[in-house]
């Protein structure tokens, strides 16, 4: 079992394949705290963020891999890497798995490319 931080540990979770959970943040305040703030995120831990089509990472402590998806789950793009201090949008997007930067590979083939929100 994943250790989630305490504000995670509140939200739905799905476990994927190797163990990894995406947990969703499907209330307005768990959209807006998101994970800023956090000083780290588990290496197993994604956030989903429904009816998502831009993210910003102001308050973040670290560096996000963002997996858009489109609205039937399957992935439209990768942004890597992601730092501190930015803006990024997928407009034709429907959600967004946030997960820790380098991390997206593995949840893409723990299946979330697979994965229906």
């Amino acid at each position: 079992m994943v250790d989630l931080p305490a504000r995670l540990a509140r939200l739905p979770a799905t476990t994927l394949d190797d163990g990894l959970v995406v947990v969703e943040a499907a209330t307005s305040l768990a959209r807006l705290r998101g994970l800023a703030g956090l000083d780290a995120l588990p290496d197993a831990v994604g956030l989903h963020l429904p009816r998502t089509r831009s993210v910003h990472t102001f308050g973040m402590r670290f560096a996000l891999d963002l997996v858009w998806l489109a609205r039937d789950g399957s992935v439209l793009r990768v942004d890597r890497d992601v730092g501190r201090r930015s803006h990024r949008a997928a407009r034709r997007a429907r959600s967004v798995v946030e997960v820790r930067a380098g991390r997206a590979d593995a949840f893409l083939r723990a299946g979330l490319s697979s994965w229906r929100p």
